[in-house]
């Protein structure tokens, strides 16, 4: 399999580098530096017509045609599904793996996105917006610290994709008014995970030269 892969070094963008080191795949990095709009490129938006990164192509898709593909529960899926790794077979893992995927995609990590926002990047402070989505932040990573005094990982007893969208989020957490100590179940997971070598080398996604 190989892999075209477009991104730049944010949370979402290392979701994705970090499953691909995870799988050992081959795959080649394409810079997309959002700092300069070059998500706006209109050969980037053939392939992502959402001007988000990451996305990816899959060379060797279905019926040996190329395969394009944005949003990055969508090629987390679509990896895990044609690798068949980091996302258990079985009825209940396997819907626990995408019912907590589904939790980061549509809060974990867009809610504390508004926080890195308006907390970091907002060029005027806005309180309410800072209050609103600290708190909310904090109310996710209590969810999270709750589900992992249960389980040892996001989707239950294994290492799965959920963990692999989670953690690059996690990895900010002083950015979203957080401080892990405050939440000894995520600390135990997040340093548990951040120990793994093929995060470490998909966190140098793409490369500070590159």
């Amino acid at each position: 399999m190989t892999i075209d892969l477009y991104t730049f070094g944010t949370p979402n963008g290392h979701k994705v580098s970090i499953l691909l080191e995870e799988l050992g795949l081959d795959y080649t990095v394409h810079k997309v530096d959002i700092s300069k709009d070059e998500q706006f490129d209109p050969e980037f938006l053939k392939i992502s017509p959402n001007n988000k990164i990451p996305a990816i192509v899959d060379q060797e898709g279905p019926e040996g045609r190329p395969m394009p593909l944005f949003e990055t529960g969508a090629i987390l899926m679509y990896l895990a599904e044609k690798t068949g790794q980091f996302w258990p077979r079985e009825p209940e893992p396997y819907w626990r793996t995408v019912e907590w995927l589904m939790w980061q995609m549509g809060g974990f990590g867009p809610m504390l996105g508004q926080a890195n926002h308006f907390n970091k990047l907002a060029k005027e402070t806005v309180s309410y917006g800072q209050q609103r989505y600290t708190n909310e932040a904090r109310r996710l990573y209590g969810v999270l610290d709750k589900r992992l005094g249960e389980v040892p990982y996001v989707a239950g007893q294994s290492y799965t994709i959920a963990d692999i969208a989670t953690w690059p989020w996690a990895r900010f957490h002083t950015w979203h008014g957080v401080e892990l100590s405050e939440f000894p179940n995520i600390q135990r997971w997040y340093d548990e995970i951040a120990a793994r070598p093929a995060v470490q080398r998909g966190l140098n996604v793409p490369k500070q030269e590159e």
